[in-house]
């Protein structure tokens, strides 16, 4: 995500070369990224505090845990005045560590619906964040003009759509949207062990898999962060799934069909259009 942030800055947002800083733990990534020209200058992790003290805005691409060890580590490092966001996939104790962020810079967190299945720089170009959704969780000391600024930078770096949130609000749609999505999609693939049952598959099964080939840590991560708002949403799956298994094991034809066709205009009205 970092690489993809990276390319959008420069490519829809019209940032130089020369004013684009990447630090990173993984040095080929860096070295990819200064041979391809994306970015103008790279830190390793242990001079993360030189880099931002040079920069006005940062862009934390990391796990949540993490996020909150870097800036505890770095604080007394960013420059005064600049503006710092995340794209963590939960939020709750992002905007905690927010509010006790130094007094001088401001930390709004967010969220950028998109990804790739495939993780590394090498995979960034994989990212399409044009059109995506973007949410965003300020919290009270923020201030105005920089939820405004980051905003315009959002939808200059092509997402389409932006949803303003409480940082809880955001974990229990989240828990629905992206982590209930993945545990499916995992669970789908564990229980199956015909590696060759692809050559079965006509395009549902690669659209409800794709993302089963997940980023196992970071999203043990979300999973657990995030457990109490999960564990509810894939109660509800359950029962949902039980539904459905009753209805086909009674033969009740009539019933299974109303059942479907309720699903399917719920469906419908989600998508707001089609």
């Amino acid at each position: 995500m970092g690489g993809a942030v990276a390319r959008a800055l420069r490519g829809t947002c019209g940032v130089t070369q020369n004013r684009l800083f990447a630090c990173d733990k993984d040095s080929n990534a860096l070295s990819a990224a200064l041979r391809e020209g994306l970015i103008g200058k790279s830190f390793d992790e242990s001079r993360a505090g030189e880099m931002l003290a040079l920069c006005d805005v940062v862009f934390l691409c990391l796990n949540p845990s993490s996020i909150i060890y870097f800036i505890e580590q770095w604080k007394d490092s960013f420059k005064s005045g600049c503006l710092v966001t995340d794209i963590a996939g939960t939020k709750t104790s992002i905007a905690q560590a927010a509010e006790n962020f130094r007094e001088d810079a401001d930390f709004i967190p967010g969220h950028p619906m998109a990804g790739a299945e495939k993780s590394g720089f090498d995979n960034s170009g994989l990212c399409n964040f044009n059109g995506k959704n973007y949410i965003l969780t300020p919290i009270s000391r923020n201030k105005p003009e920089n939820i405004e600024f980051l905003k315009k930078l959002i939808i200059d770096m092509g997402f389409s759509r932006i949803t303003q949130v409480t940082p809880e609000e955001h974990d229990r749609k989240i828990a629905f949207t992206s982590q209930l999505c993945h545990v499916i999609a995992a669970a789908l693939i564990d229980c199956e062990s015909d590696t060759e049952i692809t050559r079965f598959g006509g395009g549902s099964f690669e659209d409800l898999t794709r993302i089963a080939m997940l980023n196992a840590p970071m999203w043990t991560e979300l999973f657990i962060e995030n457990r109490s708002a999960l564990l509810e949403r894939v109660n509800k799956f359950e029962n949902s799934l039980d539904d459905l298994k009753t209805l086909i094991g009674s033969d009740n034809a009539d019933e299974l069909e109303k059942r479907l066709k309720n699903i399917r205009e719920r469906r419908i009205a989600m998508s707001g259009r089609n």
